[in-house]
């Protein structure tokens, strides 16, 4: 209980300063969202505890006196939020079960201000904030100096429409300098400036701070014949209202995890900031059947773009051994949401890391995910440190088999070739998605049959049908399991030699690495029989990567493992498509830019790269030509800048033989 009242006191504060101050210091959006989940998980087990004022029962912030309060007919919900894949398919699996098989309608979630706008005979009379969810702000004053917001609509209709206000990149950009030659303070993001120039009581200041709007939302289309949300978007756009161009139909729960991936990778070109993805059921009938909760809708949900960067304390510093010997400090954290995974560990990667960024247990440190993937402590909230921290100090022998450690550049190893947790990472490696991609051998698997003896080196995985009795004997594996695993080891032994070679664990050749060795030599005889000297004169390998491979062959515990891998049949041969003629794309660099409508963006990658292109993520001098779909951004100016050639989608798709 006591745990229940401090949490509705610091989410009532930290609403108090994001909604009235425009200033929210006190949480960061990670930590509010973690507080509320926790809130309402106490208050579904403790429904005699909810209080009055908990901050479940808001769906917005509080009313500012010094604007006329607005109440809305027609309630302004909230919508409910999801962080990662599973949420999302949670959200599909309740709407199936009760028996609605929808379409959805995708759009992009604007990190602005919510207005309601109402017209009588097509024309403007009010515009209102969000306020509370029932009673708003009057700032008509205001919203009629932005420009996309019509005064006068193409048809004599009375209509309430609902969208987001906010400020441009570019506009907060020129904002601040201006701000700052007045010897002001800069504002900190697009979404706090545009809510502290809507709240201006004088409307010649928001007038000079050109705000801008995207309209998504008609609250009562049924009122006009309209059947479906898309339906409504159009009749919106008809009307004269600025719709966002960026929403899709879209089929199932795949697709919905699709366009979130798009517009995460396209979110940075575009002109404003977004903070996630919308999804709507969009046949208006199935709103009515999946009805609303107290606070959200059903029938929509909202995913949030996780956080860029958390804090969060470190708890202690635990090492690890992986499938080179390589040692590292890993933290163990208090557990925390970072890019739409609950963290609870982080990499430190090695001890020349650790005392240059004087990490401690028990700091506070700010975590972020390295490539949108591998979590790490990026530094340390030196202000927060405690007295009792204790200073870093690195292990001086192997945590599994008590090894003395050997130190190799800045990195520290255990030698010994038994040590049973390095050969267990060398076959969890081996069968991982980006390798031989064997489908139900997962790393605590991997691990009890080590320990069973069933699988000790990576050739005993094409033997484990030997084991089919001994595998029905453990929990967890029927008939039907046992056979999805021998068919996918089955299967593994078809892919191409450049994921074998990621696959073996030679140092420093991953996915890349190893497609441009396959594609060079064809098979695993030629690349083995390859000297120093052309290793190293092939592009993007050099004196490294080849003195690696070199030695990688001379172990003949590594040929007699490739000469027993060949005896069961696995695959030793380049299975890639070889350009036989030059084409638009050879030896040409191509950059991708904005949202493509007909192809994915590693689909196009994919098809550039096998008709001899090369791709990147940046435009420069090197660049032949930037491909450019919806919404380009930056690397759009910037090729128009270097006179760059400019391909839009459609004659890229020419382009394709």
């Amino acid at each position: 209980m006591d745990r229940y009242n401090e949490l509705v006191e610091i989410l009532t504060k930290a609403n108090y300063e994001y909604h009235i101050l425009d200033n929210p210091t006190t949480l960061t959006d990670q930590e509010y969202d973690n507080y509320l989940r926790e809130l309402y998980k106490i208050e579904e087990e403790h429904p005699e505890w909810i209080r009055d004022d908990s901050p479940t029962h808001k769906i917005g912030g509080v009313i500012l006196d010094k604007f006329n309060k607005v109440t809305h007919k027609i309630p302004m919900m909230s919508l409910a939020d999801v962080f990662n894949e599973d949420e999302i398919r949670e959200f599909d699996t309740r709407i199936l079960k009760e028996g609605v098989h929808p379409k959805y309608v995708c759009e992009l979630k604007i990190d602005g201000l919510s207005v309601s706008l109402k017209y009588e005979n097509g024309l403007l009379v009010s515009g209102a904030t969000r306020g509370d969810g029932t009673i708003g702000e009057d700032i008509t004053h205001n919203v009629k100096t932005i420009k996309q917001v019509p005064l006068k609509l193409s048809e004599p209709i009375d209509i309430e429409v609902r969208g987001e206000i906010y400020m441009s990149k570019k506009t907060l950009v020129e904002l601040n300098k201006t701000r700052e030659a007045n010897g002001e303070v800069p504002l900190k993001n697009c979404r706090n400036a545009a809510a502290g120039s809507v709240r201006q009581l004088d409307s010649s200041i928001a007038a000079k701070r050109n705000l801008e709007v995207w309209i998504y939302h008609l609250p009562n289309p049924e009122d006009y014949g309209i059947k479906t949300h898309h339906e409504a978007l159009e009749f919106m756009k008809k009307l004269g209202f600025r719709v966002n161009p960026n929403n899709e139909i879209v089929n199932n729960v795949e697709e919905i995890l699709d366009f979130i991936k798009r517009k995460g990778e396209a979110r940075e070109e575009l002109p404003y900031d977004i903070d996630g993805v919308v999804v709507k059921v969009d046949n208006l009938h199935d709103h009515e059947i999946l009805g609303n909760t107290i606070r959200y809708p059903k029938w929509a949900c909202a995913y949030k773009f996780p956080a860029q960067e958390v804090q969060t304390k470190l708890k202690d510093i635990k090492f690890t051994v992986g499938r080179t010997g390589q040692v590292t400090p890993n933290a163990i954290l208090e557990p925390v949401m970072v890019m739409g995974s609950l963290i609870s560990k982080a990499t430190l990667h090695n001890e020349e890391y650790c005392k240059m960024k004087d990490i401690r247990i028990g700091d506070t440190v700010k975590i972020i995910k390295a490539g949108d993937v591998i979590p790490r402590v990026e530094s340390v909230v030196f202000e927060n440190r405690v007295s009792s921290a204790i200073p870093f100090k690195f292990i001086d022998r192997c945590p599994i088999c008590s090894s003395i450690l050997v130190k190799k550049d800045a990195s520290y190893y255990c030698v010994n070739e038994d040590c049973e947790k390095k050969n267990i990472e060398r076959l969890i490696h081996f069968v991982s998605r980006d390798t031989m991609n064997i489908d139900g051998l997962g790393d605590a698997i991997i691990e009890d049959l080590y320990n069973l003896n069933y699988i000790k080196e990576i050739p005993d995985i094409y033997k484990l049908k030997d084991y089919t009795e001994e595998l029905k004997l453990l929990e967890g594996f029927g008939d039907k399991s046992i056979n999805n695993l021998l068919n996918s080891i089955e299967e593994s032994k078809k892919v191409s030699l450049d994921k074998l070679l990621f696959a073996i664990g030679i140092r420093y050749v991953g996915k890349k690495t190893g497609k441009i060795l396959a594609k060079r030599f064809k098979n695993i005889d030629e690349l083995m029989n390859a000297s120093y000297e052309t290793l190293r004169d092939i592009r993007d390998v050099g004196d490294v990567i080849a003195l690696s491979v070199k030695k990688y062959f001379e172990d003949e515990a590594n040929i007699q493992m490739i000469e027993k891998l060949k005896t069961l049949g696995v695959n030793m041969e380049y299975l890639g498509t070889e350009v036989s003629e030059e084409t638009v794309f050879t030896n040409r660099t191509f950059v991708l830019t904005g949202s493509l409508s007909n192809i994915t963006r590693d689909d196009a990658k994919e098809k550039i790269e096998s008709l001899g292109g090369n791709t990147s993520g940046s435009v420069s001098k090197k660049t032949d030509v930037v491909i450019c779909g919806k919404d380009p951004g930056s690397k759009y100016t910037k090729a128009v800048e270097l006179g760059i050639e400019i391909w839009d989608e459609e004659k890229f798709l020419e382009m394709l033989p």
